[in-house]
Order: C-alpha cells, then sequence, then structure tokens
C-alpha cells in the first residue's frame, strides 16, 4: 500500500536537535563533554544561530544538556532522577490546580509505599536499619522546625525506597513526596501531629528490622491513610 500521508516540512531547530540527539545517544558526546560551540554547529549543519540557539535550549528542558552563561553547554548524565525532574513544575502546576490530582496523588503514594516498605522489610540488613534510626533521631531533633522536620520525614521515606536497590525507585518517591511538601508543612503546623508521626516512623522501622513485611505494610499504610485524612482536613487544600 502505498504511504498517502502528507510530507511535513520541519523546522530548522527540531532538524538540529535531532542530530545533536543522535549525537549523544549514538556516543559521539558523553556525559561530561562540551558540547561544540555555536559557530562550530552552525558551520556543521548550515543553519544560522537561532536555530541553534532553539535546539539547545529544547535539549536543556530535556534535561540532556546544561547551559551556564559564559561556558559552553554540557553533556549531562542521564538518570532516573533527572529525568523525572523534568516535569517537576507541570506536576505542581496540575496538582495546584486541581483537588481530583491531588487525591490521585495521595491514593499513589500509599500504593507506592505499601510496595517500598514491604521490599525493605525483605532487604533490609543492619546497616539500613541503623541509617532509618539515625534519620528519625534527626527528624525528632527537628521538632518545633517544620521546614526541617518536613525534610527529614521526605529523607526517611526516601530511605525507606533506597533499602530496594533500585534507583528508578529512589527517584520516584523523592518526586512523589516532593510534589506533596508544601501542601504537608501546612497541615503539619494546622494539626500539631508531630509526635504521632514519629511514633509511626519508630514502628514502621522496628517492623522492617524484624524483618515483618506484614506488619511492615499495615502499619505503614495506617500511617499514610491517617495523613490523608489531615490532608483532606486542612482547609488550605
Amino acid at each position: 500500500m502505498i504511504d498517502s500521508q502528507p510530507i511535513v516540512r520541519r523546522k530548522l531547530s527540531d532538524e538540529v536537535l535531532e542530530r545533536l540527539k543522535r549525537m549523544i545517544i549514538g556516543g559521539e558526546l558523553r556525559p561530561g563533554d562540551e558540547m561544540p560551540s555555536e559557530r562550530e554547529l552552525m558551520a556543521r549543519f548550515q543553519v544560522g544561530r537561532p536555530a541553534i540557539r532553539e535546539a539547545m535550549q529544547a535539549l536543556s528542558g530535556m534535561g540532556l544538556v546544561a547551559i551556564s552563561h559564559g561556558e559552553r553547554a554540557k553533556v549531562l548524565q542521564l538518570s532516573a532522577k533527572s529525568i523525572i525532574k523534568q516535569v517537576d513544575v507541570t506536576a505542581k502546576m496540575m496538582l495546584a490546580s486541581s483537588k481530583d490530582s491531588l487525591e490521585d496523588l495521595k491514593s499513589a503514594r500509599i500504593f507506592f509505599e505499601r510496595g517500598m516498605v514491604r521490599e525493605a522489610a525483605r532487604k533490609a540488613s543492619e546497616e539500613d536499619v541503623e541509617g532509618l534510626r539515625s534519620c528519625l533521631e534527626l527528624q525528632r531533633a527537628s521538632l518545633g522546625d517544620a521546614k526541617a522536620f518536613i525534610n527529614t520525614d521526605m529523607q526517611l521515606h526516601t530511605r525507606v525506597a533506597g533499602i530496594s536497590g533500585n534507583p528508578i525507585y529512589v527517584a520516584v518517591s523523592e518526586a512523589l513526596l516532593g510534589w506533596l511538601a508544601e501542601y504537608h508543612t501546612d497541615m503539619l503546623i494546622w494539626t500539631g501531629k508531630e509526635n504521632i508521626t514519629l511514633s509511626e516512623h519508630e514502628e514502621i522501622i522496628e517492623c522492617i528490622a524484624r524483618h515483618d513485611a506484614d506488619a511492615a505494610d499495615e502499619v505503614m499504610t495506617r500511617h499514610l491513610e491517617r495523613s490523608r485524612a489531615l490532608y483532606m482536613q486542612n482547609p488550605g487544600v
């Protein structure tokens, strides 16, 4: 069958972008390498400066290069964290504009963290458990400082995900918690439930230390469902 789809003329910057991506994906340019100068790229591709700059901005938006004023752009090492980071701003905009999206995110977090705590209970070493306990003590020491308390809270939950040994899980954990953080801080100040949070965290850690996945799942679910109810009561959300 003859393909009857019309041929679409591409912008010059789109063609430059595709060629630059091929240079990176193909290994001609590796993480840490400087990109060729604008003048070199203009000569190589026979295009003007606007097309080069537009393509470079697109690469930056994809997390493939870092652009610094007065320096050549550098190729970045791709990671799960850097890829997920690309949707950070739009995710927060979506949450701010839709109560349903916030509820969906809270449900997703519960589903995700139940899996993470079960994995942690199966795999945790003594060193992992000590790391969790140290993080809990930092959180306990930050009582009275809402921002520090939330930061150590996020660190503890991300540590649980990290026990899996899977960097994608860690990146997802950081993203979910980061998107909720602005809502969480106000909720925490409003409810004054910090000590309950500390007690629940301690119980979760002890379940992980005993390698009791079912108990860890149960306690984590109770912990997050309580937090979810408090989110819904918060008049600021």
